[in-house]
């Protein structure tokens, strides 16, 4: 009767094991619940953090939070200000960059500049040991070194065959201007305003763009410049430098210019000498 009334009470004890499978499970929708909830924070650090922690938690493996990409890993979900900082970043970089170059081409016109300097130094020199203060001039600007001669110097009237002794001068400019290489050279001829009056030439445009040429010439047969840095041209009489109303100015009006010019020019520089020379 005893043994019956055990076995019975036995029997009516509850079954307990399905408890195991439910925690299990609350397990896992907790950790659920907190993936969400992390996914929506902008935190990224705490996000790594919290991934870490439950896969230690969860006897490692492949834990729940490995398959999902930080917040940091996804371009669209920096940070306010993170998105400035690089934006700050970036313009400190591009000022830095500018500011390199401007110092860098800053050197170049310095270095051009001391270079020009001695040169027109060089020619002056040699125009006063030569004697030759009233027909050559040098000047150097914004743009350019100039050396200025007078048509007597080079020319007859009314001819654009150089003179022998005129060789001679071009070949002592073109020694000079050859230790400087690199620079364009422009040589323009330019006349005063009477009409010319012979059979090889029909204006003065066509004697000013022949005395350049042969100029230009001597100066290639006299040194080894550059035959790709230098050209010729004639502006007849449509650029004086005075008056033609008189005897002088005509005689300063009939010229031919060599200019050197700049390779690091100063635009602002030079776009107002430009606007001053049109005035």
């Amino acid at each position: 009767m005893s043994r019956r009334r055990k076995h019975e009470e036995h029997e009516e004890h509850a079954d307990e094991s399905w408890l195991i499978p439910y925690a299990d499970l609350m397990t896992l929708l907790l950790a659920l619940f907190i993936v969400l909830f992390s996914m929506s924070s902008v935190d990224a650090k705490r996000f790594d953090e919290m991934s870490r922690a439950f896969n230690m938690a969860l006897d490692g493996g492949i834990g729940v939070l490995d398959g999902f990409k930080t917040l940091e890993e996804h371009p669209s979900s920096k940070s306010e200000d993170e998105k400035s900082k690089e934006q700050t970043q970036q313009q400190a970089q591009t000022v830095q960059s500018k500011k390199q170059q401007n110092d860098e081409l800053e050197k170049l016109r310095k270095k051009e500049q001391e270079d020009l300097e001695k040169l027109k130094k060089q020619l002056d020199q040699y125009i006063k040991s030569a004697g030759l203060t009233t027909q050559l001039d040098t000047k150097l600007n914004q743009s350019r070194l100039l050396i200025t001669i007078s048509d007597n110097a080079l020319y007859s009237s009314g001819s654009a065959a150089v003179k022998p002794d005129a060789r001679k001068l071009g070949q002592s400019i073109a020694k000079m201007l050859n230790k400087y290489p690199g620079y364009e050279i422009i040589v323009a001829g330019h006349t005063d305003d009477q009409p010319i009056s012979n059979s090889e030439f029909r204006n003065n445009w066509e004697l000013s763009n022949q005395r350049a040429l042969n100029f230009m010439e001597v100066l290639l047969n006299s040194a080894k410049l550059d035959p790709a840095l230098i050209s010729s041209t004639g502006y007849g009489e449509y650029r004086p430098l005075d008056t033609n109303d008189t005897v002088a100015g005509r005689a300063k009006n009939r010229r031919v210019e060599v200019s050197l010019m700049r390779k690091y020019a100063d635009d602002t520089a030079t776009t107002n000498n430009v606007a001053v020379a049109a005035k």
